[in-house]
């Protein structure tokens, strides 16, 4: 008799077990492809980022079901213990060498240009839509372990008896729905159990990061001494671990639509984003007439770092680990925010920046990583990021976009900028032990 429909039955009542789970803000990671549907539902029943678990079984010549070993999407590899090692090593040495740059290549079709979702230490659920040998989940277990994540716990509708035993000692916690006596493969629990393409799991990913990353947006304003108050957008999906301030350029605000298309990758990602003007409405008016304003790296310090200030005292975002997007001269500002308060900020990435506006003692006081992204023809911007590099207080890199000039805006430019910006914020502010500390 099958227990479940289909994988999207199992995913939801297997979240139904999962529930108190939802206060830890967990990840849900589903194993390539047959965990992902499964994934999914728990995924959204625990309001949580979704991401697929890499791994590749590598099956017996007459029962491919049979897992004798499997490798995972770092090169983690567990053999099964009932295989002959002194026979079968050097195959499945081959094997699994080739099954690693396969694995590889799908994760970078089913991931797109976004990067896997951080895991240190942050609450991980892993999940199968079946486990036999228990080869494929304990690889990838052996990968999450490696991202030194909070707490681990396994998941899954069904499960062999003797695998349920044997997992154990690898998780803090183990959850399935049904461990049959009969047990013999997973399809048996289904009354429908059909393969899982890799158009379906892409599908299921992307519906997930875009469920995740709309989440409420309302309009703030930003007060401080001697400025009247400035118009911002916050943007604050459920669950998200960091707060990234945007600080736009000269002849730019918060509706600049470069910054709003790395905004949005930020919050695929599961990132807050907080993008501000700078300048009231007047002195905006002043600006396009004079143009007085646009290197007053002074004046616009101040209210990036009134915007800082404003998001440790917000309850909603306090706790919040903080980043800065610094585009064109607004890099400068950023960058003279990070040093003014190293205790809040904990990672900056520069666009097309110029922090040659900050002076080289501002620089020194940068703790935070630092990234500095520009395109490989805007030279003079080049030449002056290259030069603001031996000047960091803190670990500092610079990425050159080939073919990028100094606004990106060649065609498939800024998702390049996106990508790189997401996945250094991803790897800053994400994990829980990023938060700022005093």
């Amino acid at each position: 008799m099958a227990y479940f429909a289909n994988r999207a039955d199992a995913g939801r009542k297997l979240a139904r077990r999962l529930r108190s789970l939802r206060a830890t803000r967990p990840v849900v990671l589903g194993l390539a492809r047959g965990g992902v549907p499964v994934a999914a539902e728990i995924a959204r029943a625990l309001d949580a980022p979704l991401d697929v678990a890499g791994v590749r079984k590598l099956g017996a010549p007459a029962n491919r079901e049979l897992a004798l070993a499997a490798v995972a999407e770092g090169g983690e590899r567990v053999i099964n213990r009932e295989v002959d090692l002194a026979r079968e090593r050097g195959e499945l040495e081959r094997r699994a060498a080739s099954a690693l740059e396969a694995l590889q290549t799908q994760l970078r079709a089913l991931r797109g240009d976004r990067p896997a979702i951080g895991l240190r230490e942050r609450t991980v659920i892993v999940v199968d839509d079946g486990v036999a040998t228990g080869a494929s989940l304990r690889a990838a277990l052996a990968h999450v372990r490696s991202q030194r994540p909070a707490r681990v716990i396994a998941a899954t509708p069904v499960i062999a008896p003797d695998t349920a035993i044997e997992l154990r000692g690898d998780v803090d916690e183990l959850v399935y729905l049904e461990a049959p006596e009969w047990f013999s493969a997973v399809g048996q629990a289904y009354a429908a159990f059909p393969q899982v393409s890799d158009a379906q799991v892409m599908g299921l990913l992307s519906r997930r990061r875009l469920d995740w990353a709309a989440g409420p947006s309302e309009e703030v304003q930003v007060t401080g001494a001697g400025h009247p108050p400035l118009e911002g957008e916050l943007h604050l999906p459920a669950g998200a671990h960091g707060l990234v301030i945007f600080v736009h350029g000269s002849g730019s605000n918060r509706h600049s639509p470069r910054n709003r298309q790395v905004a949005n990758a930020l919050g695929e990602v599961g990132l807050a984003t907080l993008t501000v003007d700078l300048l009231s409405r007047e002195e905006a008016d002043e600006e396009t007439r004079t143009g007085a304003l646009r290197f007053d790296v002074e004046r616009l310090s101040a209210r990036v770092i009134d915007a800082v200030d404003a998001a440790a005292r917000c309850g909603r975002t306090a706790e919040l680990a903080l980043g800065l997007f610094g585009a064109s001269t607004g890099a400068a500002s950023a960058l003279v925010a990070a040093s003014a308060r190293p205790e809040r900020v904990r990672a900056v990435v520069c666009r097309g920046g110029r922090p040659d506006l900050a002076s080289p003692a501002v620089l020194e006081r940068v703790r935070a990583p630092v990234l500095l992204v520009v395109g490989g023809r805007d030279p003079r911007v080049q030449a002056l990021n290259l030069e603001a590099l031996r000047w960091f207080g803190g670990p500092a890199e610079l990425e050159v976009v080939p073919g990028a000039t100094h606004l990106f805006a060649e065609p498939g430019a800024l998702e390049v900028v996106s990508h790189l910006t997401a996945r250094f914020f991803g790897r800053h502010l994400l994990a829980p032990g990023a938060a700022a500390h005093p």
